[in-house]
């Protein structure tokens, strides 16, 4: 029943096949684009999510940091992208105490300034092709009005060509022109979701990576206020 169904003339899939070569181009431009956008929000959806449970797993051991050692231990056990945001910052706070800084605001500026670049990285690193989401949300919709365009302009084309108006030369133009038109939605809007849905996700990690940089500052500041030289 499934297969009459989809031999029916009213079925998208008839439509599509009678549609003219370059609406059918388009609807299948537009249906692999939408086919990369949903790996994009899955793959990025599930990378996020692993992402802010290991920052919050990291963020609830960090009351008992307060060596150097205890910080390169943490970093070696972190996984994921936290992992080498902990240990930019603890390479740097190695460094300060190896080379017997003693001024904490110098120590403080360059630990602020490598994990603020050590978290712009790894936050571009995992935002990925999310961008893409973006671009398809807002261009979809006019390439599916494209080809929305093109099929009625074959619609009125075939009235001038048989000289009739009557729904049976106009209605296969008018349908492949409303096909192109809902797979052009079909794409843009999950795509804007999931955009919009990931930029907040991204947030989200980039403020937990952003509180763990803060409470290492502080046990850094620590480390210097009770320092003997």
């Amino acid at each position: 029943m499934t297969f009459n169904w989809l031999a029916s003339p009213s079925s998208p899939f008839h439509i599509f096949l009678q549609a003219d070569r370059l609406v059918q181009a388009i609807i299948v431009m537009l249906m692999l684009a939408s086919v990369v956008s949903w790996s994009i929000i899955i793959g990025r959806a599930w990378a996020l999510s692993l992402e802010r449970h290991r920052a919050v797993s990291v963020k609830r051991l960090l009351t008992s940091i307060g060596t150097q050692d205890e910080l390169r231990n943490l970093s070696d056990g972190a996984e994921g992208r936290i992992m080498r945001i902990l240990g930019a910052i603890e390479v740097e706070w190695r460094w300060s105490s190896e080379n017997l800084v003693r001024d904490y605001e110098q120590v403080r500026e360059r630990v602020v300034s490598i994990a603020e670049m050590a978290i712009q990285r790894e936050g571009r690193s995992l935002a990925g092709r999310t961008g893409w989401l973006a671009t398809l949300g807002t261009s979809a919709p006019f390439i599916g009005l494209f080809g929305t365009v093109w099929g009625i302009m074959g619609s009125f084309l075939a009235i001038g060509q048989r000289q009739d108006t009557s729904l049976a030369v106009v209605a296969p133009g008018i349908a492949e022109a409303l096909l192109a038109t809902a797979v052009g939605l079909f794409c843009a809007i999950p795509a804007s979701i999931g955009y919009n849905r990931l930029v907040q996700a991204l947030a989200a990690v980039d403020a937990e990576w952003r509180s763990i940089a803060g409470l290492l500052e502080v046990a850094i500041s620590r480390h210097f206020g009770t320092r003997t030289w």
